[in-house]
């Protein structure tokens, strides 16, 4: 596997626990996959923490479901990763929202975690 391949399937692997999460509106979860100082960017303002990413989530209706797409990978350091991912939101009751997500994982004890989460709506 190269090392571009290994990074897409960290990426993967943190996005997929994420997404269902996301999907099962399950927002403790979610929060569960970042870092205990994560700076965390929805479309509302920021903010840092796990509390603060449940409280985003917990907000979000019933029904939203994502879908994402890794577009790039990264390594900044040893252990750490960036993602820059395509992700379609989408909702029971209005139409889909489709954005960009840069995510930076972290690796703590041998698991890999979210320490920054930036969402981008282009267009």
């Amino acid at each position: 596997m190269t090392a571009t391949a290994e990074q897409e399937a960290v990426v993967r692997g943190v996005m997929d626990r994420w997404k269902s999460a996301v999907d099962a509106h399950e927002p403790e979860k979610v929060a569960a996959l970042f870092t205990e100082d994560a700076v965390f960017q929805g479309l509302h303002p920021y903010s840092v923490g796990r509390q603060g990413v449940a409280a985003y989530y917990d907000s979000q209706p019933t029904g939203l479901a994502a879908d994402y797409a890794v577009l790039e990978t990264r390594s900044l350091a040893e252990d750490v990763l960036l993602g820059y991912l395509a992700v379609d939101f989408s909702f029971t009751d209005r139409p889909d929202l489709h954005v960009t997500l840069s995510v930076v994982l972290k690796r703590v004890a041998d698991q890999w975690y979210l320490s920054h989460y930036q969402v981008t709506r282009l267009g």
